[in-house]
């Protein structure tokens, strides 16, 4: 079974910045021919998209809230992902959750517990 963790996050003041990491459990999984994506979830909020990049091509797509303040990158020896995150806001305040989806798949086929990302203004 496939999981994924999460690590990284914490309390910072606005301004400040954190680095997120995913990394999938189990010895043989890669994450070559996935698209691996970050998620967050505020509380009383829908769970909402905040990165993504593609593993082969290397291709990132970011929702228009974090464009220019966050960057997806992928690590091909370590396979992990990391999600640097700049120029924090109050609103960035969620748990944060990392997922991994095939190539072929139609949605997210693994989902980390999640890490919770605090901002104070």
């Amino acid at each position: 079974q496939v999981l994924l963790v999460e690590s990284g996050g914490g309390l910072v003041q606005a301004g400040g910045s954190l680095r997120l990491s995913c990394a999938a459990s189990g010895r043989t999984f890669t994450f070559s021919s996935y698209t691996v994506g970050w998620f967050r979830q505020a509380p009383g909020k829908e769970r909402e998209f905040v990165a993504a990049v593609r593993w082969i091509g290397g291709r990132t797509d970011y929702a228009e809230s974090v464009k220019g303040r966050f960057t997806i990158s992928k690590d091909n020896a370590k396979n992990t992902v990391n999600l640097q995150m700049n120029s924090l806001k109050p609103e960035d305040t969620a748990v944060y959750f990392c997922a991994a989806q095939w190539f072929a798949a139609k949605a997210y086929d693994y989902w980390g517990q999640g890490t919770q990302v605090t901002v104070s203004s």
